[in-house]
């Protein structure tokens, strides 16, 4: 009977001791999930900004380049999937896809040398290029507040917490294996 009552007594103090511990691992996990959302919304900010700028961007080389519907079909798929995701993973996929689109309609861009001449897409190219350079600070921005959260989460005693109060793994925004490529330019191909 006294060897319960010393079990029970070890457990009191054991769980006495670390309940200070969880509640600091608690807190720490909502101020780290905070400031990821916040973050969050900062990249999406610079996403609606690409969206907003790509219908006029695509306008402008529709006028000279009237054959590659493929490339502006990808590029109002990508836009519409990243219009309509619900989560940071859906809009990362969309994010990537749009990327990918973008990448190969600035390939388009390079067989009409008159286009690159004109003003206007000069100046959205300007806009485009400050917007991405703006998403790529925020994106970076975003995946160090993840990777802060996600190792503080797996760290011994702050995983016991986050096991016990389901605070999950949020996923890093990483470039689209498409990135790696160097689009295809074809100077030999004439625009009709």
């Amino acid at each position: 009977m006294t060897m319960t009552r010393r079990t029970l007594l070890r457990i009191a103090v054991v769980t006495a001791v670390a309940m200070p511990l969880t509640g600091c691992s608690y807190n720490r996990f909502v101020g780290q999930e905070e400031a990821i959302k916040a973050q969050w919304a900062q990249v999406e900010n610079q996403l609606q900004r690409r969206n907003d700028l790509i219908p006029n961007l695509v306008e402008t080389v529709k006028g000279y380049a009237l054959h590659e519907e493929s490339v502006y079909k990808d590029i109002a798929d990508a836009r519409s999937q990243l219009l309509s995701a619900k989560s940071p993973e859906e809009s990362i996929a969309a994010a990537n896809r749009q990327s990918s689109a973008l990448g190969r309609l600035l390939a388009v861009v390079e067989n009409y040398p008159q286009l690159k001449a004109n003003e206007q897409f000069n100046r959205l190219m300007d806009e485009l290029a400050g917007t991405e350079n703006r998403l790529a600070v925020e994106r970076m921005r975003y995946n160090e507040r993840v990777q802060e959260y996600n190792t503080s989460r797996r760290q011994f005693p702050a995983n016991v917490t986050a096991k016990l109060f389901g605070f999950k793994e949020y996923p890093f925004f990483q470039a689209p294996a498409e990135a790696k490529q160097v689009p295809k330019v074809n100077f030999g191909r004439q625009p009709s």
